[in-house]
This record gives C-alpha cells, sequence and structure tokens, in this order.
C-alpha cells in the first residue's frame, strides 16, 4: 500500500511590503489633515462659546464688542463681531454666524470646513 504524500502549503499570512507603504501613507494623511483639523474645530467651539456669553450685553453694538473682546483673548481669526447676525426671538436675543475655513491637501485640492451656528 502506497501512501500518497501532498504537500500542502499552509497560505501565508500578513502585509507585503506594498500592502505596508499604502497603510503608512494614509495613516501619515489622516495625521496630517486631522493636526490641521482639531484648532479649527477648537476655535469653532471657542466662537460658539464668545458668541453665547456675548448674546448677554443687550444691544447690537454692545454683543459685537464683547465678541470681539472675547476673540482677542481666545484668539478667534475666522470670524469679527462684525460678521455676527443678531436677531430677537420674542424676547430672545439670537447670536448666528456661519464662515469657513479649508485646509491645503495637494496642489488644487482642498478641505473646506463650513460652519453654522445660532446661538439657544
Amino acid at each position: 500500500m502506497k501512501l500518497h504524500r501532498t504537500a500542502s502549503r499552509s497560505r501565508q499570512r500578513g502585509l507585503s511590503f506594498f500592502g505596508l507603504v499604502f497603510i503608512g501613507v494614509f495613516a501619515v494623511a489622516a495625521f496630517a489633515i486631522g493636526g490641521q483639523s482639531v484648532p479649527i474645530f477648537l476655535e469653532n467651539v471657542a466662537i460658539k462659546k464668545a458668541a453665547e456669553k456675548a448674546k448677554f450685553e443687550g444691544t447690537v453694538p454692545g454683543i459685537r464688542a464683547a465678541f470681539d473682546r472675547a476673540a482677542a483673548i481666545d484668539d478667534i481669526t475666522s470670524i469679527k463681531g462684525s460678521d455676527l447676525e443678531i436677531t430677537k426671538r420674542g424676547d430672545k436675543t439670537v447670536v448666528g454666524f456661519k464662515y469657513s475655513r479649508e485646509i491645503a491637501l495637494a496642489g488644487p485640492a482642498f478641505l473646506v470646513y463650513r460652519f453654522e451656528e445660532q446661538t439657544k
């Protein structure tokens, strides 16, 4: 009785060099975009907080001046007090704003963040 021996190769698993390079390039791009995006979102939080505080100043010039003071302290550069949209809803003052920021990616490609908010 003859036994036929078949060479069973176990399938190799893992990343090839090109797969590793691709994942590395993707990770570097994600960290680069994320590193530039975090300050934009932190500034948006500061803008919301400044608008929320400023809405209690009463008059439109007072609200704009209070926002500009907070912007100078918190280093807000994307928007000024003159860019705020100030309205009344009943007895409440609503401060709204909209602006956009962009991150240059490569060549003509940009990542654009558009923010549009109102205080409650």
